[in-house]
This record gives structure tokens, C-alpha cells and sequence, in this order.
């Protein structure tokens, strides 16, 4: 339940006409002629509602350089606000009663009434609310975010990308919907309400008509009244190609209505029930009536769900040109005949046949004119792509300048000559002046090309700080790799016990490829110990890695190689007296051996135990 004219703007504008009144008479301003100053003035008096809700005293309310340069004020209070609001106040019951009416509730059965919304915080407003459910009100919620929250909730519910506690929520429909049709019968208009109001949805419900034609279908809601839209009228729905039976009767048409999730009204599908039938004297087969399996296809209607004695008669009062339309419910089945079918007699079959609906929905947009907008709204989102990379481009070079500048006399200074240095300076600052004049507005490729440029200066500085930086952790891991094999290839010299099993012919192969590698990386270092840190390096730190690499590759294998395992001897255990000898045992170590040929026995009544012995 709800009123439309009863909210915080309503009161917001009893305050603004007092105050535009005011102001008239005391500075002959009309604060209407002016829509700047009528927003500042509905800014104020909604900052002046919040202050009356906490307080009771007189309120100023002043505004500087309010209109023509003049300086206003003015003054209210509670007691006086609520005088003037008398009549929204008066308004706020009865929602209030509407919702008990409508839910049936008592009182009493009310456990606790939380209050949301802004306007909510109003002393008179919470006063009238306790006192007509005879409680006190609960305000556990953020009254300003509630409602926010709800719809995040609701939405994060519906969206399968989310996935939220379980919740029980009961959606209604707000406004009764009805339809309404030429009746082929009476040659009038007939009309039914199909979802009253607070019907639960979604929720579907199929409706029968007998038809020897095409016909349609108004949909439009029934109390004018409660809406907030003067024209009650939802479309049409023309239902196409609906032919009589065979032998000249009306058809049934099942027509299926839907109220979705979302709360939109739809008639998503149209069926005719064609009966065929079979030669007479067939042998019929032991099943359920066709028709009614056709039936539990879709939704069941209600009215056949009162007594299965009565359908022949009801069937046979509609095959007459009179029209009766039949409400049914989804999720319900109808119960089967436990008639068996008379032998010899034509078996009647009946088919489901979809037909095509013609829908013309008010205010909906054609068909073409949908298309264009959104063939245009695809050409914004790609104009909008287009002008976010270009703008991209642009800060791209904008943050590379900056960035280099800063640099340039700070991490950089050393990797770059004092010549080098200030012609890449004044390039920035060329490149800087050029943003704000001639580059603001110039096309994305334009900015890519200036970036480009920059960089083929500043990239070589900043690959010698790089390289000045990863050069001796390379240099450093080599070395050690170096000291790591000729430490093993002196301890095989050296006769170690851990080495003698390496063959010498690959020892020396390690010992020539640990020289060659040490003597290459002296040479290098001494090179490069020779250039100023403002040169490109003699050696990369890749290189050094590179050359890490070869020698482990060469070398690690070698060094690595496990030692042969030596087996001991077995000793030879001498065999037991009187047992088996040579692998010989049964008879021969049991004729050896008294002992063991006495347990045999023993062994034996062990075994026995597979049968049953009492």
C-alpha cells in the first residue's frame, strides 16, 4: 500500500512555499522566475527539515548572494512545520489501514514495524506510525540506505553471476490485470480479471477458448484509479491462425498468460487442440484419454479438476457456439480416467498445434525504430572506446614526460651525458608544451608515434642503469660456478676419495671449459671497468647469464656424477640338520626328520576346518 503525494519531497515543498512567500514580502523576490535560486533554496529547506527533526527551538535558514546579490534569511520551527503539513500528515494512515485490510492482520499479529526512507525521521510521522500499531517502532536499518541495499539484494538474487544466502520473497502484482475479447457468442465484449491484485508472480495461468477463428486479446489493468499513468491500456494480442475442426466445431484454444519476474505482462504461447480420429472397429490401446495427456502438456484447467462425471456434459455444452473461458494454474496435474476404453469403438486422438501471436503492446517501439537505437548505442559504446584510448595515449606521453624529467636528475644523472641530458630536457619540454597547444586534441596514433620518439631517447639511459644494476649479481653467480668446479677438479687431482670415480678425460674437459670461462670473464670486466657509467657496457648481464648457463651445461654433469655402489659379499649359511639339502624338500625332509612328520598330522586337522564339525 502506498500514497504517491506522501514523501520527503511533498514536505520539502510546504517549506519552500512558505519561504518563496516570505521572501516576496520581505525582499520582493520571485524565487520561481529563477530555476538557480529555486534548487538553492530546496537544497536549504531539505538541510532545515533534518535540523527540525532533531530540534524543537526556532531554526534559521540564510542564504548568501540568494538573488540579484541579496543576502536572505528566515526562521521556523517544529511546532510550526507540522501546522503546515497538517494535511500530509492526515495522509498518513491509510497506507497504514489499506495494508491491514489487504493482509488480513490483525494487530496483534504484527511482531515489530521497522521504519526506512529519510522522511521517516520526522517526529510527527514516526508519532502517528507507533500509535497506530499501538508499538514502538524498531529502526535497526540505516533508514538513508535501506531501501538501496534491498534492490542490491534483490538484484544479486535474480543475477546468476551472484550467489546469496537463500531468502523467501514473495513478489506481487501491484495493479489488477485483466483482458478483455469479442465474444463469439453473445457478439459482445466480455472480460475477466486474470491477476487481481497482490497476486503472487511470476506466474503463469492458461486460458481456454472455442474458436472457429482468429481472434484477440486486450490486456489493460482494471482500476484506473491507483495508477500513476492515465491510460490504463497494455496492448493487444492477436492470436493467428485458429481454423474449426474437421467436422465444423469450434476449436479449443489454449492460450497461456504470464506475469514474470520482473512483473511484466505477456501472453507467451497459443495452442489448438486438434482431435483426430481413428477408423471405427480399431482395437483401441490401454491408455490414458489423449486428450487429457495433451492437457497435462500445459497447465490444467480448473474447472475440469471439480469432477471427471461431468466433463462429457461440459464438452458437450461447449461444442455449441457459446464461449467459456477457463482459469488454470501452473505446477498442478489433473487426475487420469480410470475408465477403460470401450472395445470396438473410434479411438479419438488429439494433437497440439502451436499457433502464432501478433503482439502490438502500447507505447512499445517498432521493430525498426528499436533497431536503429540500438545500432546507435553500439556506435557510442565503440565512440567512447575510440576516446578513452585516445585519451590513454595522451596521458601516456603526458606521464612518460613528467616521469623522465624527474629522473633525468635523479637515478638517471649518472647513465647520461651532461650533452645527452640537456638536449633530452629540452625535448620534454618541447614535447610538454606541445600537449597543452597544438597536441590537445590530436588523434590516438598521433600520441603513439610522440611516445615512440621520446623513447628511442630515453630507452638506452634507462637500460644502462638496468644493466648497472643486474650486471654484478650476473658477474657474482658466475664467479661462483667457476670457484664451485675448479675446487672439484683440484680435489680430483688431489687423489679425494669423493672424485676418483670421475673419468680424467672429462675432468680435464671441465678444468679446459672453467679456464676459457674465467679468462673471458676477466677480459670483460676489465673492459668494462674501463667505461664511464654513461656508455652503453661492453658486456650485457644476459650475456653473462647466457655464458652461466653453457658452463653449467658443460660442467654439471660431470662433477655431479654419483659414485658406484659396492655391493658386499654374501656370506653362505650352512644348512640346518635334517633339513631340506639342495633344494630338496616333501618326502625326503620329512623321512629325515621324525619330528616334523609327527606334526604333520596336526597340520592336517588344521585344514580341515572348512567343513562343519559338531
Amino acid at each position: 500500500a502506498f500514497d504517491p503525494e506522501l514523501g520527503g519531497k511533498d514536505f520539502d515543498e510546504v517549506l519552500v512555499k512558505f519561504f518563496c512567500e516570505e521572501f516576496a514580502q520581505k525582499y520582493k523576490l520571485d524565487v520561481r522566475s529563477k530555476p538557480r535560486a529555486l534548487v538553492r533554496l530546496y537544497q536549504e529547506c531539505e538541510k532545515l527539515k533534518k535540523l527540525m527533526s532533531a530540534n524543537s527551538s526556532d531554526l534559521p535558514l540564510n542564504i548568501e548572494c540568494f538573488m540579484n546579490d541579496i543576502d536572505v534569511s528566515g526562521k521556523l520551527n517544529r511546532a510550526k512545520f507540522e501546522e503546515f503539513c497538517a494535511e500530509l500528515l492526515a495522509k498518513v494512515e491509510a497506507p497504514l489501514r489499506s495494508i491491514m485490510e489487504q493482509t488480513r492482520l490483525k494487530k496483534d499479529d504484527i511482531y515489530a514495524v521497522e521504519i526506512m526512507g529519510g522522511a521517516s525521521r520526522i517526529p510527527a510521522i514516526k508519532e502517528r506510525i507507533s500509535k497506530f500499531f499501538g508499538t514502538e517502532l524498531s529502526t535497526t536499518l540505516n533508514a538513508d540506505e535501506a531501501v538501496a541495499r534491498g534492490c542490491a539484494l534483490q538484484c544479486a538474487i535474480l543475477s546468476p553471476a551472484f550467489k546469496v544466502r537463500e531468502f523467501s520473497i514473495t513478489e506481487v502484482v501491484p495493479y489488477p490485470i485483466s483482458l478483455k475479447w469479442t465474444s463469439a457468442a453473445d457478439e459482445g465484449i466480455s472480460d475477466c480479471e486474470v491477476f487481481p491484485k497482490n497476486h503472487a508472480a511470476p506466474f503463469s495461468k492458461v486460458l481456454t477458448f472455442y474458436r472457429r477463428e482468429p481472434f484477440s486479446l486486450e490486456a489493460y489493468y482494471n482500476n484506473p484509479k491507483e495508477l500513476p499513468y492515465p491510460d490504463p491500456t497494455m496492448g493487444q494480442f492477436n492470436i493467428q491462425k485458429v481454423v474449426p475442426q474437421p467436422s465444423g466445431e469450434s476449436s479449443k484454444v489454449k492460450v497461456k498468460v504470464r506475469v514474470n519476474v520482473h512483473g511484466v505482462f505477456s501472453v507467451s504461447s497459443a495452442s489448438l487442440v486438434e482431435v483426430v480420429k481413428s477408423a471405427e472397429g480399431e482395437e483401441p490401446m490401454e491408455t490414458d484419454t489423449p486428450a487429457k495427456e495433451d492437457e497435462n502438456k500445459m497447465q490444467v484447467d480448473q474447472e475440469v479438476q471439480k469432477a471427471q462425471g461431468d466433463d462429457q456434459k461440459e464438452h458437450a455444452d461447449k461444442k455449441s457456439d457459446t464461449e467459456d473461458m477457463e482459469a488454470s494454474e501452473d505446477n498442478k496435474q489433473e487426475e487420469k480416467k480410470n475408465e477403460p476404453p470401450q472395445a470396438k469403438k473410434a479411438k479419438v486422438k488429439t494433437k497440439t498445434v502451436d499457433l502464432p501471436i501478433e503482439n502490438s503492446l502500447h507505447w512499445q517501439l517498432a521493430s525498426e525504430t528499436l533497431n536503429l537505437l540500438v545500432e546507435n548505442e553500439g556506435k557510442m559504446i565503440m565512440q567512447d572506446k575510440l576516446e578513452k584510448e585516445r585519451n590513454d595515449a595522451k596521458n601516456y606521453v603526458e606521464e612518460y614526460v613528467y616521469e623522465m624529467r624527474d629522473k633525468l636528475h635523479g637515478v638517471l644523472e649518472n647513465f647520461v651525458s651532461e650533452a645527452d641530458r640537456d638536449s633530452f630536457s629540452l625535448k620534454l619540454e618541447d614535447t610538454e608544451n606541445w600537449l597543452y597547444e597544438e597536441g590537445e586534441d590530436q588523434q590516438k596514433q598521433v600520441y603513439i608515434d610522440k611516445l615512440a620518439e621520446l623513447k628511442k631517447l630515453g630507452e638506452p639511459i634507462q637500460n644502462r642503469l638496468m644493466e648497472a644494476e643486474e650486471r654484478p649479481k650476473a658477474l657474482n653467480e658466475l664467479g661462483r660456478q667457476i670457484q664451485q668446479y675448479m675446487k672439484v677438479v683440484g680435489a680430483y687431482k688431489a687423489k679425494d676419495e669423493l672424485y676418483d670415480h670421475l673419468d680424467e678425460l672429462e675432468v680435464m674437459k671441465v678444468e679446459k671449459q672453467v679456464n676459457e670461462t674465467m679468462t673471458w670473464m676477466n677480459n670483460k670486466m676489465n673492459l668494462q671497468s674501463k667505461q664511464s657509467l654513461s656508455q652503453d657496457p661492453v658486456v650485457k648481464a644476459q650475456e653473462i647469464q647466457a655464458k652461466t648457463k653453457e658452463l653449467y651445461s658443460a660442467c654439471n654433469h660431470v662433477v655431479t656424477k654419483p659414485k658406484p655402489k659396492v655391493e658386499p659379499p654374501k656370506e653362505e649359511t650352512p644348512a640346518e640338520q635334517n633339513g631340506p639339502v639342495n633344494g630338496q624338500e616333501g618326502s625326503e625332509a620329512q623321512a629325515g626328520n621324525p619330528e616334523k612328520g609327527q606334526a604333520a598330522p596336526e597340520n592336517t586337522e588344521a585344514k580341515l576346518p572348512e567343513m562343519d564339525i559338531d
